[in-house]
């Protein structure tokens, strides 16, 4: 799976309901792109404090990097991006092949399997 990461720093001068509206746009985009096969977003809540401004993170899964392809040159994420310039700061996006690995069996469980 290509995991999608987008992160979004906004405007001081963006209100409330612009940054609501942007969420609920970005939210929208799995109804209309069916190669997204995941999705899910959030507010930073760490308190680590290094978040460098950005406060949305939205985490989107494709199939493989054809799909993702797809999914950047589709009108409707291209509508979404330009109607993020009034209020978008910055933008980060990470994309990588999500792989899994075993948890460590913890010293607690080894003792409880004997």
């Amino acid at each position: 799976m290509l995991r999608h990461v987008v992160l979004f720093s906004f405007k001081a001068s963006a209100h409330r309901e612009s940054v609501a509206e942007i969420e609920a746009a970005f939210a929208r985009l799995p109804e209309q792109i069916d190669l997204i096969q995941e999705y899910e977003w959030g507010v930073d809540v760490s308190p680590e404090g290094i978040a460098h401004g950005y406060t949305h993170c939205f985490l989107l899964t494709f199939a493989s990097a054809a799909d993702r392809d797809a999914y950047l040159v589709h009108p409707a994420h291209q509508a979404f991006v330009a109607s993020l310039q009034p209020v978008l700061e910055q933008a980060l996006v990470i994309d990588y092949w999500a792989t899994t690995a075993p948890l460590a069996t913890r010293p607690s469980q080894l003792a409880t399997q004997e």
